[in-house]
């Protein structure tokens, strides 16, 4: 069967599934969408994407986001890029943007292109009507996230949203690719759209811990900060920074989140919040939340 079959058939009934998808730019690199519809939901009901961390756990970060989607009748996509077809943060957090002999791929073979094809699979299947689609990653998906939204179209989603990203790509020239975006292709009507989108960055107060094997220690990574609620600050100073240079508007937003560490449980359940829920958890539900760690 073909992606829109596979698609409608394992969303036609209400629960969790798991959908194999190929992406005709990328044929021989599949991927699985993991997904969850609750029983209430139909096509205008909102979608969200949600990029898995380092584990490459879609099928977790998927039933993260289950309580919300029955509590705010979502539809939830989980792209989810197996290490075995996706290998290392070339293929996936670096969006597979370079070729083996070091030249640029087309930016439509780039893996953030991928998401905007999933979409478009979506709407052409019936399942979703498309008028209102979100996107959040966490850890490795929030690199993935805010990577995709310095390359590719906004004009799929309603709302972005990164959580704890490891480290960042400048939005600016200065720097060749990934610590910036020179040198692939990109333009300067890419900062300043990138600059002006309202892209929610949300950084976990406890998210300091600079041993984690996971957590990026490349001279790049460095310069940006210890850890990486420092590099959140980081980034979002430098889009400031950038926005006051170019003298075009900024509408990023750092939210601080009080007391959570490197959770993706927790950071979905806030983002959840913020997008569904009119602002932040209350403290009872944000002192529930904290204390956990899952990539």
């Amino acid at each position: 069967m073909n992606n829109i079959d596979n698609i409608a058939n394992g969303l036609a009934q209400a629960g969790r599934a798991a959908i194999a998808y190929t992406d005709a730019a990328n044929p021989d690199w599949p991927l699985t969408l993991h997904t969850y519809r609750p029983a209430a939901y139909t096509p205008g009901r909102p979608v969200v994407i949600v990029q898995h961390g380092v584990l490459r756990n879609g099928d977790d970060y998927r039933d993260f986001w289950m309580e919300a989607a029955d509590r705010h009748n979502l539809l939830i996509v989980a792209p989810t890029f197996g290490n075995d077809m996706w290998p290392g943060v070339e293929s996936y957090n670096n969006g597979r943007v370079f070729a083996e002999d070091g030249s640029v791929r087309e930016r439509e073979r780039w893996t953030y292109a991928i998401i905007e094809r999933v979409i478009a699979d979506l709407v052409e299947s019936g399942v979703v009507a498309g008028k209102e689609v979100y996107l959040f990653g966490h850890s490795a998906g929030g690199q993935f996230v805010h990577r995709l939204m310095s390359s590719q179209s906004h004009a799929p989603f309603t709302a972005v949203a990164a959580g704890n990203p490891g480290w960042y790509t400048l939005p600016t020239q200065d720097h060749a690719y990934p610590e910036g975006l020179d040198g692939v292709g990109l333009d300067a009507g890419h900062v300043e759209r990138l600059l002006a989108y309202p892209l929610l960055i949300l950084a976990g107060d406890q998210d300091i811990v600079t041993e984690d094997p996971h957590l990026p220690s490349e001279p790049a990574a460095l310069r940006q900060g210890p850890h990486r609620y420092s590099r959140a600050h980081h980034y979002f100073e430098a889009g400031q920074r950038e926005a006051a240079r170019l003298g075009v508007p900024f509408n990023w937003r750092l939210q601080s989140v009080p007391g959570i560490g490197h959770d993706g449980r927790a950071m979905s359940a806030v983002c959840a919040s913020v997008w569904f829920a009119g602002g932040m958890p209350d403290a009872a539900t944000m002192a529930q939340l904290a204390g956990s760690r899952v990539a």
